[in-house]
């Protein structure tokens, strides 16, 4: 395979992906500088703290709902394009001083492109990506996502210090997601000189476009053999909804599904979304609490980057059970420092750092590497719809129910259930998901059709 011949081509398109991440990053966790001052400009309560910070994930589960089937109707890359556009109305949107329903509305809107991205983005890395690097490229959308939220949270650290508390109560708030509209319009652009996916073009029987891609990605030779891959693939497979339930899939639909909810259970963004929040509670100022959320941003970036380097070395489980494993030590640590009294100090930062670390090499950017791989080619926008529709609708529970639960039970207890959710996450890995490193996409749609578990273990 010759991959330094065409990295370039490949990165290209990867990149440009991977900035549909970076607005899927920026725009979910600029609620996170944002929802103090929002919560004092109209006096929330503790549930319509959860509403005003998770509303957009309505849109998110709407958007993952319909991009696949969208997406295999209209091709990746327009559904991709519609994206950037939500994007950038809803920011434009809540920029303008309106009441806090409109607020909510453009959130709506921001979320639908949100969910488009979330699925879209690593889906069509994967389909584009060669099997021996597929894991780093997939990866990359991950990291894409770890650097909008770094880039948000340097964004409304920098927005609230302009002013005074005041002015960021009145109007800052409103220029952090305003400034949103600026890396959407980027991603738009650069939407237009991108490929479509080889693989929905082959689905739609566009042959020598598909393989011409697959060529400057794979060479002339690689690809014929990739096309009769792809080919064969098609040949079997339907396109029902029914089908994804049916075997050879269903145990596929299931994991992932699982796999989705997990990465979000197990309170990632409680801590994201509410990190400087959380640091007051532990009773650090507001502009000390946004500096110790941009270290958040900054330790979620670099052990993505660790993740990206050894995913395609060490494998998905690898660092699926490390990482699981390493949440739940740190998150009954944190669980722990509220529950006897010693909060205080910086060790809730740096057990909420190494918890982030661990997300960052595992359920972080692994969740998706695994969807965007176990599935059939035809029925892999279908089936992805339905991993990241459970995906959003586990990041609103827990976004809708941390405040709520602080208030009732406490930061101890209800950072003991994430805990308890990361075991189950370790005990989950250990038992059902397979190894697919290396892999290419037909060979891992193998493994899940009837077979002896012998001809599994010989498969992959």
């Amino acid at each position: 395979m010759n991959i330094e011949g065409n990295k370039w081509y490949v990165y290209k398109a990867t990149i440009v992906a991977a900035v549909g991440g970076l607005l899927f990053g920026y725009d979910t966790a600029v609620v996170a500088g944002a929802i103090g001052f929002i919560k004092e400009r109209y006096n929330l309560q503790p549930d319509m703290v959860g509403w005003v910070a998770s509303c957009a994930l309505i849109g998110c589960i709407v958007g993952a709902m319909f991009a696949g089937k969208l997406s295999d109707k209209v091709g990746r890359k327009k559904v991709l394009i519609l994206s950037a556009i939500l994007f950038a109305v809803s920011s434009i949107g809540i920029a303008i001083p309106m009441s806090l329903d409109w607020f909510v509305f453009f959130r709506l809107i921001g979320g639908l492109g949100i969910g488009i991205a979330s699925m879209l983005a690593p889906m069509y890395i994967s389909e584009i990506a060669p099997a021996k690097i597929r894991g780093q490229l997939v990866s990359l959308n991950q990291l894409g996502i770890v650097s909008g939220i770094l880039l948000i949270y340097f964004v409304n650290y920098s927005i609230a210090g302009w002013h005074d508390e005041a002015w960021n109560v009145s109007t800052g708030w409103r220029w952090m997601f305003g400034s949103g509209v600026f890396p959407s319009v980027i991603f738009l652009i650069l939407l237009f000189f991108v490929p479509e996916s080889p693989r929905w073009l082959a689905q739609k029987e566009r042959w020598n476009e598909a393989e011409n891609i697959l060529a400057k990605i794979n060479g002339a030779q690689k690809a014929a053999t990739e096309m009769k891959e792809i080919k064969a693939a098609l040949n079997i497979e339907k396109t029902s909804f029914g089908d994804i339930l049916k075997p050879g899939i269903r145990k596929a639909l299931i994991i992932g599904v699982i796999l989705c909810i997990f990465s979000q259970v197990t309170g990632i963004n409680a801590i994201m979304y509410y990190a400087p929040e959380i640091f007051k509670s532990t009773g650090a100022a507001s502009s000390s609490a946004l500096m110790q959320t941009v270290l958040v941003g900054v330790i979620n970036l670099l052990f993505t980057l660790v993740a990206i380097k050894y995913v395609d070395k060490w494998g998905r489980r690898t660092l699926l059970l490390l990482g699981a494993g390493g949440m739940a030590v740190c998150l009954a640590i944190v669980g722990s420092a509220f529950y006897f009294g010693f909060a205080q100090g910086y060790l809730v930062l740096v057990a909420i750092l190494a918890y982030i670390s661990f997300f960052a090499i595992s359920l972080g950017p692994l969740a998706f590497v695994v969807i965007a791989e176990i599935f059939s080619n035809r029925n892999r926008g279908m089936a992805m719809s339905v991993c990241i529709f459970f995906l959003w609708v586990s990041v609103y529970v827990v976004s809708q129910t941390f405040p709520m639960l602080l208030a009732s039970i406490g930061s101890a207890f209800t950072f003991w259930i994430y805990m308890v959710m990361s075991i189950g996450a370790f005990v989950f890995v250990l038992k059902l998901i397979p190894e697919t490193k290396g892999k290419s996409l037909e060979e891992i749609e193998l493994f899940w059709l009837p077979q002896s578990d012998d001809e599994k273990v010989n498969r992959i």
